[in-house]
């Protein structure tokens, strides 16, 4: 049979996808909306700059440029070096450029038959049942539309773009009976420079959101408008930000990226050796996780703006809500160009917003920009063209989405996803589950029953609970990222322990070079 794979996006997991799948000798064909490369980080504010120091952020095989000498690469450089790679490695002549998927709909066995499957897709094997993906694309140019088939589908689309997360309110308390102009952050990131500086000019500005775009944002209208102009940031949940990328003068990698922090915690399918120290080290996990506490509440006035999380740090490490801040950004609280405000719930009237509390407040604005997050699950249903696989792939409201090895449903033939569970760590994680895939359609790889993957589904899902909390339908692995990275090493049959020397492997970070000629070794 053909053996046809098609790739949706050509962001950083996109073009890994197709790198891996070419090297395997796989022909694949990469579809990508947008005119160029580059995913999210072709529509990012101005002031965006890369939160990973930058060794910790590039391709096993693939290092920054010379010329790079920031530790915190700009949204410029990230992307002309995202742009390099696909270049270097021969990926642009597989991509069709403003080629907009509409949907995938799986063609082939009855969903009764499916259902009666003991292996994934049938027998297990990556091109093992006789159903084809039918793709409609539309060209973003011409809005015209055309249908291709393929064996296999590959879903890079990520999460934080495409389909905006906003707010509902009650009749007449909502965007419509504002005089002044209402935009998600999607909108603002996708406005080139000069349009962007012009919208924020001279305006009164409120900002919904209490994670790292809001923040950033914010901070950009701070530093065009000063104080004659403030700009209002509203959050509903204080979250923990870091100003640099150390706590007391201790590098956050030797805090919590090395294996050793790893032993602090439960992690999914763990022995009772990993069982027993995890719980006999629970003291010093708290002890960490009060350690940076008390640095951040040090460095930043937090309780001055009342501000302190109410969550621990470690909660907001594990769920990936851990941000850098931006430069100088209490220093635009204090002189009054940025203002901090919390509130559960806010409505418009029409001159601004009612921030609602123990005594709602007016405040007055002419712009609200909407930081309040997407909708990464529904955009992820969306793709399916079946109703059934809709409801598979997005789970339930109290279960995060089901994917083996963060990459397979179990009862989803001939598709993956990749870049959907998040890490600090997203490139080298997305580069391992890519070397893992192609790995699989290689036919080097057996998947486990489909009862069994279901299993260690809610192994991971239990684990997320216990440490991500409220968050854990974000798929956050950051608390067990080596130890998921072991896995798929293990599963690939190389060697998962990556350094040399105990105490190297015990207590120095882990990174994307760690994993270099990952199948070679």
């Amino acid at each position: 049979m053909e053996k046809r794979v098609a790739i949706v996006g050509a962001g950083t997991s996109g073009l890994l996808a197709c790198k891996y799948t070419l090297q395997k000798g796989f022909n694949p064909t990469v579809f990508e909306a947008k005119e160029s490369v580059g995913g999210l980080w072709t529509h990012t504010i101005e002031s965006t700059k890369l939160q990973n120091a930058k060794e910790t952020y590039q391709f096993s095989d693939f290092p920054w440029p010379s010329s790079v000498q920031e530790v915190f690469p700009t949204h410029t450089q990230v992307l002309r070096y995202l742009e390099s790679y696909a270049q270097h490695f021969g990926i642009i002549p597989y991509i069709k450029f403003n080629s907009k998927v509409i949907n995938i709909d799986y063609v082939g066995e009855s969903y009764e038959e499916m259902e009666s499957w003991d292996q994934w897709g049938g027998t297990g094997k990556p091109f093992g049942s006789r159903g084809k993906w039918h793709i409609l694309v539309q060209d973003t140019k011409s809005c015209s539309t055309e249908a291709y088939q393929f064996e296999f589908v590959v879903l890079c689309i990520g999460r934080f773009s495409g389909l905006p997360n906003i707010p509902e309110f009650p009749p007449d308390q909502g965007p419509e009976v504002f005089n002044g102009k209402v935009i998600h952050s999607m909108d603002y990131s996708d406005m080139d420079k000069v349009s962007a500086a012009e919208l924020i000019r001279r305006k009164r500005i409120a900002v919904v959101g209490s994670l790292k775009s809001a923040i950033d944002i914010a901070a950009e209208c701070a530093n065009a408008n000063g104080v004659e102009y403030p700009c209002t940031l509203i959050q509903r949940t204080a979250h923990w930000f870091l100003p640099s990328g150390s706590l007391w003068g201790v590098s956050l990698g030797f805090l919590c990226f090395n294996r050793f922090s790893e032993l602090l915690v439960h992690k999914p399918g763990e022995t009772f050796p990993y069982k027993f120290l995890a719980t006999m080290l629970s003291p010093l996990r708290w002890a960490v996780s009060k350690f940076a506490e008390s640095y951040l509440r040090w460095k930043s006035p937090l309780k001055k703006y009342g501000v302190i999380p109410k969550h621990s740090f470690l909660q907001d490490f594990s769920s990936c809500r851990i941000g850098m801040l931006p430069e100088k950004f209490y220093d635009k609280v204090d002189e009054g160009s940025l203002v901090l405000k919390k509130s559960q719930s806010f409505s418009f009237y029409k001159e601004g917003l009612i921030i609602n509390g123990e005594e709602p407040q007016q405040l007055k604005a002419d712009l609200v920009i909407l930081a309040t997050g997407y909708k990464g699950d529904q955009k992820l249903k969306n793709m399916f063209e079946s109703q059934i696989f809709r409801k598979y792939i997005v789970g339930s409201a109290t279960s995060i989405v089901p994917l083996y090895r963060q990459i397979i449903h179990p009862r989803i033939p001939q598709v993956a996803v990749i870049g959907y569970a998040e890490s600090y760590f997203n490139l080298g994680t997305s580069e391992i589950r890519c070397q893992w895939l192609a790995h699989f359609l290689d036919g080097n790889l057996e998947l486990p029953r489909i009862r069994d993957m279901e299993k260690e589904i809610i192994m991971w899902e239990n684990n997320m609970k216990q440490y991500d909390g409220r968050y854990f339908r974000n798929s956050g692995i950051a608390s067990s990222n080596i130890w998921y990275n072991d896995q798929l090493c293990k599963d690939m049959g190389c060697k998962h322990k990556r350094k040399k020397g105990i105490f190297a492997e015990y207590f120095q970070p882990y990174g994307p070079l760690d994993y270099a000629g990952l199948l070679s070794k």
